[in-house]
C-alpha cells in the first residue's frame, strides 16, 4: 500500500503527506517542513504505509521539542471545534461525528461561545480534541467540562469575561498545550488509514 501525491518533487511530495496528516499551516510550511528534510537528504516522492508512519513519529518528535509559542501556533492551524467553513475534507469528516446529518445550529451557537470561554482561559491556545467520530455535540460536552461549567446549550453564558485567565506558560498552561500536542498526534495517527490507497 502506498500514497502518491502526484507531485514529481520530493518536497512537495511531503509537504502533501504533511498537510494530510496535520492540516495545512504557516508553522507546517515554514519550520516543520524544513526540519523533516534536514532529517531526510532524499525525500521519497511515493510515499508507503511505514514511510508515513516514519513522517509522522519524526514529526511529532520534531513538535514536542518547539519551544511553547511555537507549538501553539502549530495547535493553532488545526479548524476550531464546530467551524463549517474552509475545513479540509478530512477535518470535515472527522468533525461530522460520523454521520451526514448536519449539527443543529443551538449546538455550532454553543460551541463559537465554548471556543471563545476556552481562549480566553487559555490564553494563545486552541481547543483541539481528537474527535474521534463522537459529535459535536458530544466535544461540547466535553469542552464544558474542561472548563468546568454546566452542560447547557445557552449561546452566551457562562460570560467569556467570568473566566480568569491563567498564566500564559504556567504549568497548567503548558500542560493544556502539551495535552493538544498529543491529541493533534492522535488525529494524524487516525488519518494514516484515510491516507492509504489499496
Amino acid at each position: 500500500m502506498s500514497v502518491y501525491t502526484g507531485e514529481p518533487d520530493a518536497e512537495q511530495a511531503l509537504k502533501d503527506v504533511l498537510v494530510a496528516l496535520f492540516e495545512r499551516s504557516d508553522v507546517l510550511a515554514q519550520h516543520l517542513l524544513p526540519e523533516l528534510l534536514a532529517t531526510q537528504p532524499n525525500p521519497p516522492r511515493v510515499y508507503h504505509i511505514s514511510d508515513i508512519e516514519s513522517v509522522l513519529g519524526k514529526s511529532m518528535d520534531i513538535i514536542r521539542s518547539w519551544d511553547p509559542e511555537l507549538r501553539a501556533q502549530f495547535v493553532g492551524g488545526h479548524p476550531r471545534i464546530g467551524e463549517t467553513k474552509n475545513l479540509s475534507v478530512l477535518s470535515s469528516k472527522e468533525q461530522s461525528g460520523g454521520t451526514s446529518q448536519p449539527t443543529p445550529p443551538e449546538v455550532l451557537a454553543r460551541l463559537v461561545h465554548l471556543n471563545a470561554c476556552y481562549e480566553h482561559l487559555y490564553p494563545g491556545l486552541r481547543y483541539i480534541t481528537f474527535v474521534n467520530g463522537r459529535s459535536r455535540a458530544v466535544i461540547a460536552e466535553e469542552m464544558e467540562d474542561k472548563l468546568g461549567i454546566t452542560h447547557s446549550l445557552s449561546p452566551d453564558q457562562p460570560s467569556v469575561e467570568s473566566f480568569v485567565p491563567v498564566e500564559k506558560n504556567c504549568y497548567v498552561w503548558r500542560e493544556e498545550l502539551n495535552r493538544a500536542v498529543e491529541d493533534v498526534g492522535r488525529i494524524a495517527q487516525s488519518r494514516l488509514a484515510k491516507l492509504v490507497v489499496k
